[in-house]
């Protein structure tokens, strides 16, 4: 099979579960917006302060594929039941650190000038979604593990089935019936802590019985926590995981800071966010794909092999990315439609999608970059790189044309503004991305070379 069908495969895969757990964000959506608009701007922004915080921590343990592709490219397969089993400890400290920042989410809802009105919904909202988070995080590791031995395929059929609990939890809880009493907002969340448990529950159950799982001897005896290799997790996967907090707070805390403008304001973000984050879904099966494939020729020794499986994964990303945001352009009326019956959400809905297209193509190009980029443990400059443009000029730069005005132009009060300049600034890291990955990569291939003409005369 070639690499890119190999990758494409790979990434078919990956996207099917990837959709599924979108979908419990679509439904959440739909349901929140059916019920009412506080509701929907409840979610909005609880949803938010949630995938900032879940992303962050998820990150940390995401990064640790590279480590695993490699070691099955080099055929260390005791050595990765190792690795699995110091990555609980990292996981461990990833939940009481997630845990507690969403069970006290006051200080940011008032440092971001939430409503009053909203504040309790959202936290309640919140702290039931802290009792999910453990488990998200385990079956995080589970995935991440299956990804980088190349059988995405058996996380992806859980993810699909458990559309069946997600979908009629979520309308059952929000609106009641069958004597439970309507629980609105909550609703949504105590359906996403029983599919967290329920999927955490079903991979430990897989991993206990597959066969296929038994050359990593994964239910050895932990050993005690190894200083060096945590230490080894963390240089990859903290700058990795706080890379992908600046990338997704940046996205994530436009809802917080759009929530001022009102509830029709929030209600139409929260669609046009969410629509952003399926679409997300496309580039990111794509990039764990190739990023798995580059780090598994790495570990086998073959840099040539590596950099022509990127090559490969990135015109197929940067080609998929401008397709999907063509089609947006073009479906974007009737895609609000379905969101909302409110005339006057869908109407802004609508306008903000067109800027959500221009966010895509970009997001699909640096999405791949960042992934392989770790493929090659580079992770510090993408990080400075995010906290300068997606921060700053992002966010920073989104603000003040919403509320202050730039050039002479604004304050536009309008979700429009942040959607505006995100899609810039992330063109401009897309940018600086490639010019990186296209370095690193001669760099890579040129240190190749050279060994092999110093190993062929040394043979002589």
């Amino acid at each position: 099979m070639s690499e890119l069908a190999t990758i494409s495969r790979h990434a078919l895969t990956v996207l099917a579960g990837q959709l599924a757990v979108m979908a419990f964000g679509v439904t959440d959506t739909i349901v929140a917006g059916r019920h009412s608009q506080d509701s929907l701007a409840a979610l909005s922004i609880g949803s938010a302060v949630f995938v900032s915080v879940y992303v962050a921590l998820m990150g940390v343990l995401q990064a640790l594929l590279p480590v695993w592709a490699e070691q099955r490219g080099a055929g260390q397969q005791a050595a990765i039941g190792a690795s699995v089993r110091q990555s609980l400890y990292l996981w461990l400290a990833a939940s009481v650190l997630g845990m507690a920042a969403l069970l006290a989410p006051g200080p940011i809802l008032r440092a971001t000038d939430v409503p009053p009105e909203l504040r309790a919904l959202v936290a309640d909202y919140l702290a039931i979604l802290a009792f999910g988070l453990p488990p998200a995080l385990l079956f995080r590791i589970h995935g991440t593990l299956n990804q980088a031995l190349g059988w995405p395929q058996l996380v992806t059929w859980l993810q699909l089935g458990s559309l069946a609990i997600k979908v009629p939890l979520s309308i059952w809880f929000t609106f009641g019936g069958a004597g439970l009493a309507p629980q609105g907002v909550a609703g949504c969340a105590w359906a996403t802590l029983a599919v967290n448990y329920a999927l955490a529950l079903l991979g430990l159950w897989m991993v206990r019985r597959q066969p296929l799982y038994a050359p990593l001897a994964l239910w050895r005896r932990p050993e005690p926590p190894e200083g060096a290799q945590l230490a080894r997790f963390l240089r990859l996967g903290l700058p990795a995981g706080l890379a992908i907090m600046v990338e997704v707070t940046s996205f994530t805390l436009m809802a917080l800071f759009v929530a001022r403008q009102g509830v029709l304001a929030s209600a139409a973000h929260q669609i046009a966010g969410n629509l952003a984050a399926v679409l997300y879904m496309v580039p990111l099966s794509l990039a764990i794909a190739t990023s798995a494939r580059a780090s598994f020729w790495r570990g086998s020794g073959d840099e040539a092999q590596a950099a022509a499986a990127v090559w490969k994964g990135f015109w197929l990303a940067s080609l998929t990315g401008c397709a999907l945001a063509a089609l947006l352009l073009i479906v974007r009326g009737p895609v609000a439609a379905l969101y909302s019956n409110d005339a006057a959400v869908v109407a802004l809905t609508t306008a903000l999608l067109g800027w959500v297209a221009a966010y895509h193509v970009a997001d699909a190009v640096q999405t791949l970059c960042i992934f392989v980029l770790r493929s090659w443990h580079i992770t510090l400059a993408p990080l400075l790189v995010y906290g300068v443009m997606l921060w700053g000029a992002g966010l920073g730069g989104g603000y003040a044309l919403a509320y202050r005005g730039v050039g002479g132009v604004g304050p536009l009060h309008s979700p429009a503004a942040f959607w505006m300049a995100s899609a810039a600034a992330l063109a401009g890291v897309a940018l600086a991305f490639w010019a990186l990955l296209a370095f690193v990569l001669r760099a890579c291939l040129r240190s190749a070379r050279e060994g092999v003409q110093d190993a062929d005369r040394d043979s002589c």
